[in-house]
């Protein structure tokens, strides 16, 4: 029922609803109803603004993909390249970006919906692997890096045991020692 009250903020306000509810509940629980009930509206606001709830979760996954990839891009030469890393791979496995992972990876009609933008692996990790590769590629030509280090190979490997090093924490995140433990153990023979 129209209220006659426009809503500037609808869009922010949904994704920002559905990080909470990932959060407190899970990638189960995402589901348009919960999303909206928690952004205090009714369902025919997430319609309004999006085709449905999987354009709804593709538009929060790319939300946070451009986090990401902003965050990633701002590390070039601020600080030792292993704290660098640490912070780009805690900045990609957020609570929130994990639920995500698992969403896409659930569902078939995001999955869809995300190929626009992300035609191959999987959103999010494909992303921050091709930034923490451009990253790595900026810190080889300045020499912080070995040349022959291979910039795209480091990154996957990052991603991949990043991920691993995050989702199997039962619940938790690792402390900052098991991240720099990880970053050092991969990088340990690129370094200059």
């Amino acid at each position: 029922m129209p209220t006659g009250i426009a809503m500037h903020d609808a869009r922010e306000r949904l994704l920002a609803a559905a990080e909470r509810v990932l959060l407190r509940d899970g990638q189960n629980a995402l589901t348009s109803r919960s999303v909206t009930e928690e952004a205090g509206v009714s369902k025919g606001v997430l319609h309004r603004h999006f085709a449905d709830f999987d354009d709804f979760l593709a538009e929060l996954v790319r939300t946070r993909i451009a986090s990401a990839q902003n965050e990633i891009g701002s590390l070039q030469g601020s600080k030792p390249l292993v704290e660098n890393l640490s912070a780009a791979l805690t900045c990609v496995f957020t609570p929130v970006n994990l639920g995500l992972v698992k969403a896409v990876i659930a569902r078939d009609g995001l999955r869809s919906r995300l190929r626009e933008t992300t035609p191959q692996g999987l959103p999010i990790l494909n992303e921050a692997s091709a930034s923490l590769a451009a990253y790595l590629d900026a810190e080889r030509r300045v020499g912080r890096l070995k040349p022959d280090a291979d910039p795209r190979t480091l990154a996957m490997t990052l991603v991949g045991t990043g991920h691993l090093l995050f989702a199997g924490e039962l619940g938790g995140l690792p402390d900052e020692s098991a991240v720099r433990e990880v970053v050092e153990s991969v990088v340990v023979g690129a370094v200059s």
